[in-house]
């Protein structure tokens, strides 16, 4: 029973680990307007398509609940996430790329995003490794651009 307990742990770890690495998060230096239009603005600069923008927080106000500021920024080019997607079809789900700008009840103000080698990770991606660094690069490069 002992090593029941000791693998449960460990595998509870893990999962904890995995989580932590794939999501990516920086505090942001400007209002959550402000990130949010920084953030539309960086990505235009790097001629990359604003697919959609989700406002959750309007749509919590639609549904009569109220929320912190909250929204996703759908975007990509093609170019980056089709080599995934035909390595792993069902990486689909992770693509195009999204970037979250959200408040905390403290009114602190953050970017997220995924990790594209914990994408490739997810999916068991073989032979992408290469350019998953490089659009991590990109991505992270947004991202301070958006926060600093």
């Amino acid at each position: 029973m002992k090593y029941v307990w000791i693998a449960l742990s460990m595998l509870m770890v893990s999962f904890t680990a995995s989580a932590d690495e794939g999501m990516k998060t920086l505090a942001s230096k400007h209002g959550f307007q402000d990130t949010q239009a920084r953030l539309e603005a960086v990505l235009k600069e790097k001629g990359l398509t604003v697919f959609a923008t989700i406002d959750h927080a309007e749509g919590a106000r639609k549904a009569g609940l109220k929320m912190q500021p909250a929204t996703v920024t759908i975007f990509g080019n093609p170019k980056g996430g089709t080599p995934f997607m035909v390595a792993a079809p069902e990486a689909a789900i992770d693509f195009p790329l999204k970037a979250l700008v959200w408040e905390d009840a403290a009114g602190n103000v953050f970017m997220s995003y995924n990790s594209l080698t914990w994408v490739v990770a997810r999916h068991d991606i073989k032979g992408q490794d290469e350019l998953a660094k490089k659009l991590d690069g990109l991505q992270a490069s947004i991202a301070k651009a958006v926060t600093e």
